[in-house]
């Protein structure tokens, strides 16, 4: 196993440690494995986290106008209760507290945990789960559908809120438009290996790809045959469309890598994204494309679409400042 690291039990840590050092305006408590924002105002505060192996969620989106306090786990595991209280006490500085929460039930056992706690020193806590992941179907009986990269722009889109001053209440309504306006599907590749492990989690064949890959190795929908970034763009948005109408209207649009998939070949999936909504009437209003929710060194990637309204949209351009993304 190849990986630029100490010790394996020290692989959380040692990189939170670095995120502090390379961003002075960031904060790392040891133990409790969160990173704050330095600077503190009074206004909602905003927490997320979960297991690491994602960056540079959700530490990396820490700063102006996205979080306040990002909660690490361990290696794709979620965080425990206590982390996540003190990344809540980070976070809260007076006007209530809004948990962004990926839909996994430890992620969602352990926060609401933290919030219970919380709330007994009368912290007001609000929270939204994301689940934006087409390749799981829906339920009312089971975790259903996963939170992957779509996460990043519910981040986004709560922080400015946020930032302009809203209510707990309002905050939480324009974070939980953009959960419901929100659709992903992805592929990987190639397992990616646990630090310590040396092991890869899952096998492709040479030419094979899995449809709807989990961001934790989870299966996913279908193997297939590698094929052209036309017809990827087409396949991946293919579930995404069926799930959701988004005819006739403004998104903005996330390709997001896993990893170990080089930027250039995003922007060529980018490219035919485009072309192909464009031919359905979707009007592109902003994009993204990068590493933003990957797993570690897995080969893939992702589509995200959130549908835009006048709010969506004021709140998607809004200026923010954090290591990962700079508006």
């Amino acid at each position: 196993m190849k990986k630029i690291m100490n010790a394996p039990e020290d692989y959380v840590s040692e990189t939170l440690r670095g995120l502090e050092k390379a961003e002075p305006s960031l904060e790392y408590f040891p133990g409790y494995e969160v990173i704050a924002r330095r600077e503190k105002r009074r206004k909602v505060g905003l927490v997320s986290g979960g297991g690491s192996g994602h960056e540079p969620a959700h530490a990396g989106y820490v700063g102006f106008g996205m979080l306040d306090a990002a909660v690490a786990g361990n290696v794709f595991a979620s965080p425990s209760p206590d982390r996540i209280l003190k990344g809540i006490e980070e976070a809260d500085s007076g006007e209530g507290v809004l948990m962004i929460i990926k839909n996994y039930s430890g992620d969602i056992m352990n926060f609401d945990m933290a919030r219970e706690l919380a709330e007994m020193t009368g912290t007001k806590i609000e929270r939204v789960i994301v689940k934006d992941d087409v390749a799981v179907p829906d339920s009312t009986f089971s975790t259903g559908r996963r939170g992957i990269a779509g996460t990043m722009l519910v981040h986004k889109v709560a922080g400015a809120k946020a930032e302009q001053g809203a209510s707990l209440e309002e905050v939480r309504a324009a974070a939980q438009k953009a959960v419901e306006n929100l659709r992903t599907m992805g592929m990987s590749m190639s397992a990616c290996t646990l630090p310590g492990s040396g092991i890869a989690g899952f096998a492709l064949g040479e030419d094979e790809i899995e449809i709807g890959m989990g961001i934790h190795g989870e299966p996913g929908v279908r193997h297939a045959k590698m094929m052209p970034a036309k017809d990827l763009a087409k396949t991946l948005l293919g579930y995404i469309l069926e799930d959701y109408d988004f005819n006739g209207s403004e998104v903005a649009v996330l390709v997001n890598g896993l990893g170990a998939t080089p930027l250039s070949e995003l922007y060529i999936l980018y490219n035919e994204v485009e072309r192909e909504l464009g031919e359905k009437n979707i009007k592109v209003h902003r994009s993204f494309v990068g590493n933003y929710v990957t797993s570690l060194d897995m080969a893939g990637c992702s589509v995200t679409l959130l549908k835009l309204d006048d709010e969506l949209k004021e709140l998607v351009d809004a200026p923010c400042r954090t290591p990962a993304l700079k508006i």
